[in-house]
C-alpha cells in the first residue's frame, strides 16, 4: 500500500471514529447529591441501583387542565426519571381538555408527538416562517424539528391525550408569551419587540407574574 492510500485510510478511519458515540457504561441514573452539568448528572453508584430506577409511572396519571390553558403537560426527564440521565431520550404526557392548548414554544432538540385520544391541531414554524400544521387523529404521529416554535390546540368536541418523546433527557421547554411576560423586562421594551399595545402588555404580565 503506498503512502497517499494508508494517508487515506487513517482519515476515513479517523473520521470513522470520531463521528461514532461510544459508551463505556450501561447506564448511569443520575445522582441529585452533585449537580448537573451540561452532559447531565453524576452516575449513582450501580451498587446501589435497583430495577426500580428504570420504571417510572408518572405518566399514567391524568394531568391538571383547570388552567389558563386548559391542558397540562406532565414530563419524564432526568430530574423526574433519573434512569433517563445520558441515555439522550425523554418522554412526557399532553392532556387537553375541549379547546385545550399546549401553547407555541420551543425546544433544543426534536420532538414527536403520538395523539391517543382525541383529535387536536399540530404544527410548527420553520425559520422561513412557514407554517407547517395539520388535524391530527387518534394513532398520528407528527415531528417537530428541533429549535422550531411549536403548538398544539384541541379541536375536537371531547378531552384529548397524547405522548410525545423528545432526543435529550432534558430538552428544555421556553414558551413564547411566558418567556415575555414572567420576568422583569420592561413594559415598553415588550411593546417594541412584539407590537402589543400595553394594556395586552400588562395583562400579560398579570396572569404570569411579571414585573415592570
Amino acid at each position: 500500500m503506498d503512502a497517499h492510500k494508508i494517508i487515506f485510510f487513517f482519515i476515513l478511519l479517523h473520521v470513522t471514529l470520531s463521528s461514532s458515540t461510544t459508551s463505556v457504561v450501561d447506564f448511569c441514573v443520575a445522582d441529585f447529591n452533585y449537580p448537573g452539568g451540561p452532559a447531565g448528572f453524576p452516575c449513582k453508584n450501580p451498587a446501589n441501583v435497583t430495577v426500580d430506577d428504570f420504571v417510572f409511572s408518572g405518566l399514567s396519571v391524568p394531568g391538571n387542565t383547570t388552567n389558563i390553558v386548559n391542558a397540562s403537560a406532565f414530563l419524564a426527564i432526568d430530574v423526574t426519571f433519573p434512569a433517563l440521565n445520558g441515555l439522550g431520550l425523554s418522554m412526557a404526557r399532553l392532556d387537553f381538555g375541549v379547546g385545550g392548548v399546549i401553547p407555541i414554544h420551543a425546544h433544543r432538540v426534536s420532538e414527536v408527538i403520538l395523539v391517543v385520544e382525541g383529535t387536536i391541531i399540530a404544527g410548527f414554524i420553520g425559520s422561513d416562517n412557514t407554517a407547517y400544521y395539520k388535524t391530527l387523529n387518534k394513532g398520528d404521529i407528527m415531528i417537530f424539528p428541533h429549535s422550531l416554535l411549536h403548538f398544539q390546540v384541541n379541536v375536537g368536541d371531547s378531552p384529548a391525550l397524547a405522548f410525545v418523546s423528545l432526543n435529550s433527557a432534558n430538552p428544555g421547554f421556553q414558551t413564547t408569551t411566558v418567556a415575555l411576560a414572567a420576568n422583569d423586562l420592561p413594559t415598553d421594551i415588550i411593546q417594541k419587540i412584539t407590537l402589543l399595545d400595553a394594556e395586552q402588555v400588562r395583562k400579560l404580565k398579570s396572569i404570569f407574574g411579571g414585573t415592570n
